[in-house]
């Protein structure tokens, strides 16, 4: 298990990485992750323990209000979400994972979140 905080410490979450590391690395185009801008590492839902600040988490949600996008109200870093396309994972800032540096990944795909396929016209 690895540490995840946020930058003023007060949000703290054990998560389990796999031992060959990321399955799926990326940067979402979305209008809100484009903003953030950072890599997303994927975990599954049992990957993922909060072990403080659950008070200090603030949510944040917009269009379809199925993906949770959580930040620290202290520092305002985004620590993890919970993506629309599957909820039941969990979306991490690689950046807040003690030991990664996120300027030395490899293989940081895109996902394409401006064309979510919840978004398109029928």
């Amino acid at each position: 298990m690895k540490k995840l905080t946020c930058h003023c410490g007060g949000v703290e979450a054990e998560v389990k990485i796999p031992e060959n590391g990321f399955q799926k690395l990326m940067r979402c185009n979305c209008s809100i992750c484009k903003r953030k801008g950072y890599v997303i590492g994927v975990i599954g839902s049992d990957d993922f323990k909060l072990i403080k600040g659950e008070n200090l988490l603030t949510l944040y949600q917009f269009y379809t209000k199925t993906a949770k996008h959580y930040f620290c109200k202290v520092c305002g870093i985004n620590t993890h979400n919970r993506p629309r396309s599957n909820p039941k994972i969990y979306g991490i800032n690689v950046a807040c994972v003690e030991g990664i540096n996120p300027y030395e990944l490899k293989n940081v795909g895109i996902n394409d979140g401006e064309n979510h396929p919840l978004d398109q016209k029928k």
